[in-house]
């Protein structure tokens, strides 16, 4: 075995079975196909919105072209799923359970709320040993 082919041996990651590429394939189509019925149509009209909501639409905008391509490459836009787990959870956390616990949590955030719930799904889809070995165990790229 050349030195070439040992390096690449001992750095192959292992495979996700099929099964597992196409659960996390539906957890693209979950954000990628949902954001587009959602926010698309929302795109001809961007420049006429609140400065945060044009950001916000142009943002979801974004990640759901990216969801689409993680149809074709899951393990790849697997930092996709992460993100859109993280968001969503830090402002369920920090934002809608204190306002329900506070009793102030209004109409807007209620939809918003029960939208980022669905994060249950992407967390459910996310190969969560691929990732803790990965993106935890696994040497950082070099820095010099």
């Amino acid at each position: 075995m050349s030195i070439a082919t040992a390096a690449s041996h001992h750095t192959a990651r292992p495979e996700l079975s099929l099964t597992r590429l196409y659960l996390m394939r539906a957890g693209y189509a979950l954000m990628g196909v949902g954001l587009a019925l959602v926010k698309w149509p929302l795109l001809p009209h961007a420049n006429t919105l609140p400065l945060y909501e044009g950001v916000t639409l142009c943002l979801l905008t974004g990640m759901s072209l990216l969801a689409l391509l993680g149809l074709r490459y899951p393990v790849k836009l697997l930092p996709l799923l992460l993100l859109e787990s993280a968001w969503k959870l830090l402002w369920l956390s920090l934002v809608a359970l204190p306002q329900a616990i506070n009793g102030t949590l209004g109409t807007a955030a209620t939809e918003t709320a029960v939208n980022c719930s669905l994060v249950i799904v992407i967390l459910a889809v996310i190969p969560w040993r691929h990732v803790w070995t990965q993106y935890v165990r696994t040497s950082g790229d070099r820095w010099s």
